[in-house]
């Protein structure tokens, strides 16, 4: 015999109801991307189905910019521009949301001040030294393996692509599990960290290590090994990062989010370009 259900106490609302899968969707286009998708609730529900949902973000991305690199081969233009666009498509349908949180990331850690004023400095709207410097290191790592796998083709190039930003944006679902605090109150960091459960993230991985496999398998054994070995290698760099800025500054934010992202893109390109 089942029990009564206990009303929620006084002056306490009822938890939100289940958020659907269009309501996950909404959330991870409408906060991880510049897309016209209104997101219609901001609660911790919606949150947790749009973080899972984060990784179609990066590939929906990474699909517009293939579809650019596609016409710009045909017409004769080089590896090296195709990689620039690819480049900078997906960067500009974030506003630069993921490159502006590596900077100010680096420009916290390299601060070397205590967490309180670590935070300080990646409030600021400028970008210090540090910053500058990785900013330019990392996009000139994306560029250059981007340039290595368009050489070799459209198909090759598009998937490694995908393959990457996919890998990126996993990333952001493993840090929403609950393990990993916010280190403010408010904020995207705040609104999303601890949303989705562990299994849940875990799962999320596996089905995106399955596809890996079966988007590499065109180019044989060694393609659906790397694949795989390249949104692993992604994410044990990002899973690094975490730890170390969760140390630095007692938990996440969102900009330590968006270095996650690139972190855990770039580690992935440069595998990808092995072998």
């Amino acid at each position: 015999m089942s029990e009564t259900p206990v009303p929620p106490p006084p002056g306490h609302p009822p938890p939100p109801p289940r958020a659907s899968p269009a309501d996950g969707l909404r959330f991870a286009f409408g906060t991880l991307t510049t897309l016209p998708v209104r997101v219609g609730r901001w609660d911790r529900a919606a949150a947790r189905a749009g973080m899972a949902a984060a990784p179609l973000a990066g590939l929906v991305l990474a699909l517009v910019a293939a579809a650019l690199a596609w016409p710009l081969l045909r017409l004769g233009a080089g590896p090296l521009l195709v990689a620039v666009v690819s480049v900078a498509v997906p960067a500009a349908l974030t506003r630069g949301l993921h490159l502006d949180g590596l900077a100010d990331t680096a420009d916290g850690l390299g601060s070397g001040r205590p967490p309180e004023g670590a935070l300080a400095v990646m409030k600021r709207s400028d970008i210090g030294p540090f910053g500058v410097v990785t900013l330019v290191l990392v996009l000139l790592a994306q560029v250059a393996a981007v340039a290595q796998l368009y050489g070799q083709g459209w198909a090759v190039g598009a998937t490694g692509t995908a393959v990457a930003a996919v890998t990126g944006r996993l990333a952001l679902t493993l840090a929403s599990r609950p393990s990993v605090p916010p280190a403010r109150p408010e904020g995207l960091g705040a609104a999303v960290a601890g949303t989705v459960p562990a299994g849940l993230a875990w799962a999320v991985t596996g089905a995106v290590l399955a596809v890996a496999v079966l988007a590499g398998l065109p180019d044989g054994v060694l393609g659906a090994v790397r694949a795989p070995l390249a949104v692993a290698v992604g994410l044990a760099a990002a899973e690094l990062l975490l730890r170390h800025t969760v140390r630095r500054f007692g938990g996440v934010t969102g900009d330590v989010f968006g270095a996650l992202e690139e972190t855990a893109l770039t580690a992935a390109l440069l595998v990808l370009t092995f072998g």
